[in-house]
C-alpha cells in the first residue's frame, strides 16, 4: 500500500510502501489525529519506521502501490 504524508512547513511529502491494509492505515491516522498518540507511526516494507508529529500532519494519501512496467510493450 502506497502512503503519501504531507507535513506542514516541509517542502516535500513522505512516500512509503506499507504492508498494512488501507483501512488499518486510516485507523492509525485517525487515532493520531484524535489525540490518542502524539505521533503518527508507520513502518514501511523495508522495516524503517516513519514518525510524524500528529499536529504537523497536512494530509495523508492512501493508494495502491504503483506497478512498475518493464520492457518495450505497446501501450
Amino acid at each position: 500500500m502506497e502512503v503519501k504524508i504531507g507535513v506542514q512547513h516541509a517542502p516535500r511529502e513522505i512516500v512509503l510502501e506499507s504492508g498494512l491494509a488501507a483501512e488499518e492505515v486510516e485507523r492509525v491516522v485517525a487515532e493520531a489525529l484524535a489525540g490518542k498518540s502524539a505521533l503518527l507511526s508507520l513502518t514501511d516494507d523495508r522495516g524503517r519506521k516513519v514518525l510524524v508529529p500528529a499536529d504537523r500532519l497536512a494530509y495523508v494519501e492512501i493508494g495502491e502501490p504503483a506497478v512498475r512496467k518493464v520492457g518495450f510493450g505497446a501501450m
